[in-house]
């Protein structure tokens, strides 16, 4: 259910960043892009995500398997 959630909210924040873009630089993001705009935008924002979560997991798991290693060896 987490990751519906994490790919609805980045999907609504890329629309919401597309729209902003569009009313406060509309010669820089026409009306006419707003949907492919809020798409691209939306899944950008969920790898970002995505490959923060694997990044923080790697560390965690690493820092998890060290401290494992050294109770395990005294």
């Amino acid at each position: 259910m987490r990751e519906w959630a994490l790919f609805a909210l980045s999907f609504g924040l890329g629309g919401h960043v597309a729209l902003g873009m569009m009313l406060h630089a509309p010669e820089l993001w026409p009306w006419d892009k707003a949907g492919i705009y809020g798409l691209l935008v939306g899944l950008s924002v969920y790898v970002t995500i995505q490959v923060v979560r694997s990044i923080w997991w790697v560390i965690t798991e690493g820092l998890r398997n060290r401290r494992t290693a050294m109770t395990s060896h005294h």
